[in-house]
């Protein structure tokens, strides 16, 4: 990662420890959850709930998904 997501410990850690590809699929993973939930990222719960996932993305056992999120299948070719 060119610079640190965010300041302090935690943006210096990320800058550390994770590469740019895995950056992204984590915004992408991010933007995911605040349009399908609605989310506002003003919200301080908001905030709190995606450092939460954030870490459980990167250190933990992955983020959620949103409620009813169905994971895209492979396109199967036609015969």
């Amino acid at each position: 990662m060119l610079r640190a997501p965010f300041s302090g410990a935690l943006g210096e850690r990320l800058q550390a420890e994770i590469s740019q590809p895995a950056w992204e699929a984590w915004l992408t993973h991010q933007t995911m959850l605040i349009n399908e939930n609605r989310l506002s990222p003003v919200d301080p719960k908001t905030r709190a709930y995606l450092k939460e996932q954030l870490m459980a993305f990167f250190y933990g056992e992955g983020a959620e998904a949103p409620a009813g999120f169905v994971e895209p299948r492979a396109a199967v070719p036609e015969k």
